[in-house]
């Protein structure tokens, strides 16, 4: 059998990208790269009775103090049932408190515990560890590129869906 360019692949010796993908390479390494960080938050986190996500609401009540839980959902930036899963947990676990708003009774306030705030240093000593887990091997000036590049594409990606939440 002669080989030619129209017949599939030898599917065992196919490397690189899934033919699906092959228009898009950079966004396909960005979700590799966005999916093995969040596993590696994750198991960093695990150990800190988090699960990804929550030490991002954690750091916002962290710095903001209480705020109603409809800013937190706004801020978050995520589906509500998704946040209010998170608080449930994070109540169950007594890292947060939620409470009617004195000034409107129908509004929920949610803020961080004394238990909660025990975990910043240990969640900022998590971040560090990913921070280092994930750069290992590039230099200063490869991070602060690295850092500026992906700074572009956020803005690029925030320009197309309409704007982004401020960080």
């Amino acid at each position: 059998m002669n080989a030619d360019d129209s017949a599939p692949a030898d599917r065992a010796c196919a490397g690189g990208l899934p033919s699906a993908a092959l228009g898009g390479p950079v966004s396909h390494a960005v979700s590799r790269v966005a999916r093995l960080h969040r596993y590696t938050a994750g198991r960093l986190l695990k150990g800190l009775g988090l699960y990804p996500g929550q030490e991002f609401l954690l750091m916002h009540l962290w710095d903001t103090g209480g705020v109603r839980q409809a800013e937190l959902i706004k801020a978050m930036d995520l589906d509500p049932s998704t946040v209010t899963k998170m608080l449930q947990r994070l109540e169950l676990s007594g890292h947060v408190r939620r409470r009617p708003d004195p000034d409107d009774r129908r509004a929920v306030l949610v803020e961080a515990t004394e238990k909660s705030c025990a975990l910043r240093a240990e969640v900022r000593d998590a971040w560090s560890d990913l921070e280092e887990h994930t750069l290992a091997g590039l230099g200063p000036a490869e991070r602060a590129e690295l850092t500026r590049l992906l700074a572009k594409v956020e803005e690029n990606l925030c320009h197309e869906a309409g704007g982004c939440p401020a960080p």
